[in-house]
């Protein structure tokens, strides 16, 4: 049994984990498209900037959506009553 709350735990961390690797990665790439766009067509930047902060922001909530669920399971696990024992 210790060994499944040990693996919940392993999941969480790795929910988390992975899911801020992934929302770093993609910011980091459409901000270095945005900086691009902005460059080539610098009349379009307001459009982009309004657009970009907009898809920063849901993916930051995917994230944060992510870790909450990962805690979720952590705090509400099924397995820790089994423990007591």
């Amino acid at each position: 049994m210790e060994q499944m709350v040990g693996f919940v735990a392993l999941a969480a961390g790795l929910i988390i984990g992975l899911g801020a690797a992934g929302a770093c990665i993609g910011i980091g790439i459409m901000g270095s498209r945005f900086l691009e766009a902005s460059a080539r067509q610098p009349e379009l930047m307001n459009t982009l900037q309004t657009k970009m902060f907009l898809l920063v922001g849901l993916i930051d909530a995917a994230f944060i959506i992510g870790t909450g669920i990962a805690l979720w399971y952590t705090t509400a696990n099924p397995f820790l009553s089994g423990l007591a024992k």
